[in-house]
């Protein structure tokens, strides 16, 4: 990699480091309850595309980060409960589930772009959430079902989860990927135009 290219590639993972950041911090201020809707997908998946699935995981892992923040302070209510109930199991949950967001969708667009640019931006974008989400879920449910429990005031916890947890949050965030496919993909041509 030229040294030229090595400086784009550090600026644009700059700047969507700072996207990232902003947007969680944002939304985590206006959630549809118990958590955050995650808005920071879509420069997730937009870095994967242009840099790979190492800067997927990347900017995957800027948004944990923001998200175990927001824990600790207790700005995400559910999230400080999960990290009050155990420090060391949210960070875990919640590195694993946004790192592998970005890692997925950096593989699967790098397979299947070579075939199709939007069928791979389709395929990350959807992806992206349905990692994120299952991760987190699937991380509640082995290890924090007390809270869980909790949450539900009762009711089984799968159901729960589905309707309360999944529900709202999983199909606002897969809708909004779903619906800036093809903004991705312009970025995406863009800026692979301008590096030719």
């Amino acid at each position: 990699m030229s040294k030229s290219n090595k400086v784009y590639r550090m600026a644009g993972l700059g700047i969507l480091t700072a996207i990232i950041i902003v947007l969680q911090v944002l939304t985590t201020y206006f959630p549809v309850k118990p958590f955050a809707i995650t808005l920071a997908l879509i420069p997730i998946v937009i870095g994967a595309a242009l840099y790979g699935a190492k800067a997927g995981a990347y900017l995957g892992a800027v948004f944990s980060v923001v998200v175990i923040a927001m824990c600790i302070f207790g700005v995400d209510a559910g999230g400080a409960m999960v990290w009050n109930a155990n420090p060391f199991l949210c960070v875990l949950v919640c590195m694993l589930k946004g790192t592998g967001a970005g890692f997925v969708s950096g593989l699967v667009y790098n397979l299947l772009s070579k075939k199709n640019e939007i069928v791979g931006s389709a395929c990350a974008a959807v992806l992206s959430p349905i990692v994120n989400t299952g991760i987190f879920v699937l991380g509640l449910i082995l290890l924090f079902k007390p809270v869980l429990e909790a949450w539900a005031g009762g009711s089984d916890i799968i159901y729960y989860v589905v309707t309360g947890l999944v529900g709202v949050n999983f199909l606002v965030e897969l809708g909004v990927n779903i619906i800036l496919v093809p903004v991705v993909v312009q970025v995406i041509k863009a800026v692979k135009k301008s590096r030719a």
